[in-house]
């Protein structure tokens, strides 16, 4: 059965419409023409497929016009944790999924009788203790994170060069050729064959309830997911792990939530629903926070009021992530389960009585649901997240009048009085550090660092002066039909123009011009071309590129600056190399050049 992440994979596709829930396909990701229910297929006693040839992928691909939204399991991920589980890790097994004593048991038999098996076990658990980290969950954080980026067994390795991979996930890379041996001599890709019916069992009990959860998110939100587009949102089932614990991560465009599912007595299973559509909001709510984070500069003061609460350092110094966890916050609580039971519409209503009963009874929990939600709202407000009482006013307009919050952030955003925010913020008594009303209060959601790679490190070698290391990625860039040209041909000219190559750099100015339309690149370009103008004594073309410069949308405050410069008196180089003199009112010397490359390097590209 082939798949996305070489697994049994369970695919949640959105509708497409708000008014409605429509059925949700549970589909294996096989060819359309072989999609099928999974409960009718491996819980039928039948055996499981042979695997068939699969080929090195990058964690979740997911093809374009495909939902990207996923409930996965991972084979690669039952290895590590399977492992794992071999070298101690027992945390929260008595509410654990059945299958993992199943598993274990198997396990300890195999290596109770194979002296090999107990050697591999052995190296593999001496590389887990000398890479324990102090922090449980960053642990096995980086775990999950190589799991990620793994083929299936036999080869069990990296599936995309290394400078593609979460850095967490670099720390325990080295344990692959151990983990290969341990997974051989313990025949781990049979026992993850033999209990793959009943990975698909859980998952199949899971699909719905995270299907509802997901619908009615999109609902509130009047923003259907419908399709993949270049993000995705993938919910990795794995039983060996600890129910307890959420593993949730962003890295690049991939929201990865990697759960446990625990079993009731009953055999129900159920996972951490709330935090999953948690990190289900960052994945929604992001795009368009950050789509205006270019604006937020008048939203800084808020950031003062938050510098004694007990939030992480990242939220109380960037506006950007504090206000985007206060909206999530917000509608949390707005779709927060508010423990009282909600009154039934009768079916038929034969007389206006019921009506009026039924109406009085609504109206009497719509108060008592409000007063638990405004509960929730001051709890939040008092853990540091400032800003969710005033989204949460802003949400409840935005649910009666069926604005989708696309269209509504903006005005949430730009209409918002900061001074009386930031006043209303200053009274908030935070609960102290150490508060048990704190538990639970950070967000879930890790955000693991994306190493730069391509024309972010050019323009990181570029910034160091490295030009030749810079050079080579844009040639690079420009060399792949589907490289970003405009952004390349940026780092070749700025490069010419500290290497003195000011006719080649006139050239692929021009190139940027054509080829892009982000503002604060066009704005820039035409800087750098009113400066190389200048220096050849052509003012009158150095002012049209001035004035071109103020006439885009870049409205930050370096633009503005180096184009009104410009017009107000011609752009002169440091000086370079002079004769000695005795005059001390001359400016130094600088035979390095360093000045001059710097005169034409904008504090931020």
């Amino acid at each position: 059965m082939a798949s996305i992440l070489q697994t049994a994979s369970l695919r949640i596709v959105t509708g497409a419409l708000l008014t409605a829930l429509p059925a949700v396909s549970l589909a294996q990701s096989v060819p359309a023409q072989q999609v099928q229910n999974p409960s009718s297929s491996s819980s039928s006693g039948q055996s499981a497929p042979p695997p068939q040839p699969r080929s090195a992928v990058r964690a979740p691909q997911v093809e374009a016009g495909g939902s990207g939204i996923t409930l996965e399991t991972s084979e690669p991920l039952f290895d590590l944790a399977v492992a794992l589980n071999a070298c101690g890790y027992d945390a929260d097994l008595n509410s654990s999924s059945p299958v993992r004593r199943r598993v274990r048991d198997q396990i300890n038999e195999e290596l109770t009788a194979s002296a090999p098996a107990r050697d591999s076990r052995d190296a593999v658990c001496a590389y887990v203790r000398e890479h324990t980290l102090a922090d449980p969950g960053l642990n096995l954080a980086q775990y999950v994170s190589l799991s990620l980026y793994l083929t299936p067994l036999p080869e069990l390795t990296t599936a995309v060069d290394q400078t593609e991979m979460p850095p967490d996930s670099l720390q325990v890379v080295n344990i692959l050729p151990l983990l290969r041996t341990f997974a051989d001599t313990l025949q781990l890709h049979a026992l993850w064959v033999e209990h793959r019916s009943e990975y698909e069992a859980l998952t199949n009990q899971i699909h719905m309830p995270m299907t509802r959860s997901v619908l009615d998110t999109d609902i509130f939100l009047h923003m259907p997911v419908s399709s993949y587009d270049g993000r995705r949102f993938m919910v990795l089932l794995e039983p060996m792990l600890s129910p307890s614990t959420i593993n949730a991560r962003i890295y690049a465009s991939d929201y990865i939530v990697v759960a446990s599912p625990s079993v009731a007595s009953d055999g129900t299973a159920t996972v951490r629903m709330d935090d999953i559509r948690h990190t289900y909001l960052h994945y929604m709510v992001e795009p368009l926070i950050y789509s205006k984070a270019s604006s937020m500069e008048r939203l800084q003061p808020l950031l003062r009021s938050v510098q004694d609460a007990p939030l992480d350092f990242v939220h109380k110094t960037d506006i950007v992530a504090l206000l985007t966890e206060c909206l999530i916050k917000a509608v949390e609580a707005q779709l927060m389960d508010v423990g009282i039971p909600r009154p039934m519409r009768p079916d038929a209503i034969r007389q206006r009585v019921e009506m009026e009963q039924y109406e009085s009874a609504r109206s009497a929990y719509d108060k008592q649901a409000e007063i638990v939600r405004r509960q929730a709202v001051e709890k939040d407000m008092r853990q540091g997240w400032v800003l969710t009482e005033y989204f949460y006013n802003q949400l409840g307009p935005m649910e009666r009048e069926s604005i989708s919050l696309k269209d509504q952030i903006g005005p949430m955003i730009y209409g918002m009085d900061v001074e009386h925010e930031r006043h209303h913020d200053e009274q908030i008594a935070f609960y102290p550090p150490g508060s048990p009303e704190l538990n639970g209060s950070s967000d879930i959601v890790r955000r693991v660092a994306t190493p730069p790679t391509g024309l972010n490190l050019a323009e990181m070698k570029l910034a160091q002066g490295d030009t030749e290391a810079a050079e080579e990625l844009a040639n690079k860039a420009l060399s792949d039909p589907k490289g970003d040209h405009a952004q390349a041909n940026y780092v070749l000219a700025r490069a010419e123009l500290m290497q003195r190559e000011p006719e080649d750099a006139i050239g692929h100015f021009g190139e940027v011009l054509k080829l892009t339309k982000d503002p604060r690149t066009v704005a820039w370009t035409h800087i750098y071309l009113g400066r190389l103008y200048d220096v050849r004594s052509e003012r009158p073309k150095a002012l049209e590129e001035y004035k071109a410069a103020l006439s885009t949308r870049d409205s930050r405050p370096d633009t503005k600056t180096a184009a009104e410069a410009g017009l107000k008196k011609p752009f002169a180089l440091p000086q370079r190399e002079a004769m000695p003199s005795q005059d001390d009112d001359k400016e130094p010397l600088d035979p390095s050049g360093k000045a001059e490359k710097e005169a034409y390097r904008p504090s931020h590209p």
